[in-house]
């Protein structure tokens, strides 16, 4: 059996109503539209470096692995990982996404929310949330479905803007802390708090007001 996610409520708001949902989708799909106005083909070369370097995780760890990026966005996050034997971006608004380009991607898309993963139990060794996590719908379930479908001794990457008031299409309230919501179905192998407008500059955190947490977990084995 799963272990028992502790019940404590860290987020402010932990379920988005129907009509924020609406809402939040809208300025989401309006967003990426700019940006493929702006851009042209919505490029994706930043992406690895969120995987590797950023971890300190070699390119040969994802070797042979499932990998599942919860809130993928258009760009094709994982279109670095050919080495690895899946790579899966899970997003609710991948059938407007195709209308932006994803479909000349290699990587495979999955249309579902992350509060409901259509993949089986223990399937991905490697699950990450890269600047997703408090875009959901609903962070508690998206916590329990992360665990549900992450192999045991296989791993999550999150980064994620935390400390910030609710937003649109960030709704959340996530605490400095909030890598203790996963424990004790996950060890926190690394956890590290950067101020600035992204993790990628790793500023310092001064302790006041939003800043980006970045943490690799490692799912415990199952009894």
């Amino acid at each position: 059996m799963h272990h028992q996610l502790r019940s404590s409520l860290i987020c402010i708001v932990n379920a988005v109503p129907l009509l924020g949902r609406t809402l939040k989708h809208s300025r989401e799909l309006k967003f990426w539209r700019s940006r493929k106005e702006a851009e042209g083909d919505l490029g994706n070369a930043h992406y690895e470096y969120y995987y590797t370097t950023h971890f300190g995780i070699d390119r040969e760890f994802y070797r042979g692995k499932r990998i599942l990026d919860i809130g993928c966005g258009p760009r094709g996050s994982l279109e670095w990982a050919d080495m690895a034997a899946e790579r899966v971006g899970l997003d609710p608004l991948i059938p407007a996404y195709r209308k932006l380009g994803i479909d000349r991607h290699r990587m495979s898309y999955c249309a579902a929310p992350s509060e409901h993963i259509p993949y089986p139990d223990s399937y991905f060794d490697v699950v990450t949330s890269i600047n997703s996590l408090d875009h959901v719908d609903n962070v508690k379930r998206t916590i329990q479905e992360i665990t549900r479908v992450t192999k045991p001794q296989g791993i999550f990457l999150v980064v994620v803007e935390v400390n910030h008031g609710a937003r649109v299409c960030e709704p959340h309230h996530l605490s400095l802390d909030f890598t203790t919501e996963f424990v004790p179905a996950f060890s926190v192998t690394q956890s590290a708090l950067f101020g600035g407008d992204t993790s990628r500059s790793k500023t310092p955190y001064l302790g006041v007001g939003p800043g980006w947490l970045c943490a690799l977990l490692k799912k415990e084995s199952e009894a």
